[in-house]
């Protein structure tokens, strides 16, 4: 079925020009398709960024100790845990539209239920609930990625993770200017649930409604039972690439305060040209994959990330720290879109499951990079630990030149 129809055209154009119109009324429409999925990786964006940007102000609401606020932000990570194994399946059967427009409504709710919490029960169990619909948002979402750039003849993959990134910068924004008002984080919850909501209504109809062959043939099948060697490997690359990514949000601040011992605000520089530099670099993403192919740019960009932390380990001083953490933001900006449209993909595996499988592996990276980084640094140095995270990088480079699907 085709996603338009341009028939109406011929009645009210001279013939000489329905071609033409016809050709222009498709791109347009096309246009529109990726405007709206690119806002749904915002709208998803935008929750987390939200949340995030109220945590202090929960801890002390909850009067809580940062060992108790550790402890109940894990509800988070084990809502998206719990929810990994069957998401995929769930998005197969009902189609990547419908579980991203819904999964996206109940992420957004789900996020001012911290806003609500009065204990610490009820915080964990907001957070858990964050996390487990935060999961099915993600695979559906992703799985629309993955279908409009099907649509398209040149790579727009990064932009939409770019969209994500964009994101975060606004819900941080909107953070700072709700704390500026000295609103509560109920009413900043509120406010942002409704912007999201705005989102859906206005590009719901834009959502393709669309089913690969192996979807529609495989809505059964079982990875577990049929485990796709390539699958595993681009988790491992995602892995890597993940991990890096999760050291940089939690611990940047940290290596700029105590080894480059930046005084005051400028704590904070190396975490926002980090984060500068990798949303810049997921809207570049697209033309350099374009213009030299995804193996070279993953190839680079491991190269990159590397060149990064040793940079960061051997010259640890303001500046050239500053654009070392500059160089991984931009390295690691484009590892996941790529893997993602490439494991969305895949020919034997459904593109919901194959992306929940290389998600959920990369995921643990994001989750076990930062607490081994402290375990690391705690029995040796913060230094030590960032040089040896800095091997990722390689490994990127490494295994992205022997697997022969980006031959």
């Amino acid at each position: 079925m085709p996603l338009f129809d341009y028939s109406f055209l011929s009645k009210i154009l001279p013939k000489a020009k329905i071609k033409k119109s016809f050709r222009n009324a498709k791109q347009s429409y096309l246009n529109r398709v990726r405007l709206a999925t690119a806002l749904l990786f915002f709208g998803m964006g935008f929750c987390f960024a939200t949340w995030a940007s109220r945590i202090p102000d929960i801890k002390s609401t909850l009067h809580l100790s940062e060992a108790a606020l550790g402890t109940l932000l894990f509800a988070l990570p084990f809502g998206q845990l719990i929810a990994m194994p069957f998401s995929g399946k769930v998005v197969a059967q009902y189609g990547s539209r419908n579980i991203a427009i819904l999964g996206l409504f109940l992420y957004a709710i789900c996020m001012i239920l911290p806003g609500l919490a009065t204990a610490d029960w009820q915080l964990a169990m907001g957070l858990f609930l964050f996390g487990f619909f935060g999961n099915f948002c993600n695979i559906a979402v992703n799985t629309q990625g993955v279908y409009t750039q099907q649509l398209f003849t040149k790579p727009i993959t990064g932009s939409f993770h770019g969209s994500w990134s964009l994101a975060g910068f606004s819900g941080a924004l909107l953070g700072l200017l709700m704390l500026a008002f000295k609103l509560s984080p109920l009413l900043h919850f509120v406010i942002a649930f409704t912007i999201v909501s705005l989102i859906i209504a206005f590009n719901y109809k834009y959502i393709i409604k669309f089913k690969s062959k192996q979807e529609e043939a495989k809505i059964g099948y079982s990875f577990f039972k049929k485990p796709d060697k390539i699958l595993l490997w681009l988790g491992v690359i995602c892995f890597c690439s993940m991990a890096s990514e999760g050291i940089m949000f939690d611990w940047s601040g940290v290596y700029f305060k105590e080894i480059i011992k930046a005084p005051g605000a400028l704590v904070v520089l190396g975490y926002t040209t980090f984060m500068i530099s990798m949303a810049s670099g997921r809207f570049l993403s697209d033309i350099l994959v374009r213009k030299y192919g995804a193996k070279k740019v993953l190839i680079t960009s491991g190269i990159i990330i590397s060149s990064g932390f040793y940079t960061a380990v051997l010259l640890p001083f303001l500046i050239p720290c500053t654009i070392a953490f500059m160089l991984i933001g931009f390295g690691v900006s484009n590892v996941v879109p790529i893997i993602f449209n490439v494991a969305g993909n895949n020919e034997k595996v459904p593109t919901s499951i194959a992306l929940t499988v290389v998600s959920s592996i990369s995921f643990l990276g994001f989750l076990l990079g930062p607490p081994c980084i402290g375990y690391i640094a705690e029995m040796t140095s913060l230094k030590y630990s960032f040089a040896i995270i800095g091997v990722f990088g390689l490994l990127i480079s490494m295994l992205v030149s022997k697997l022969k699907i980006f031959q």
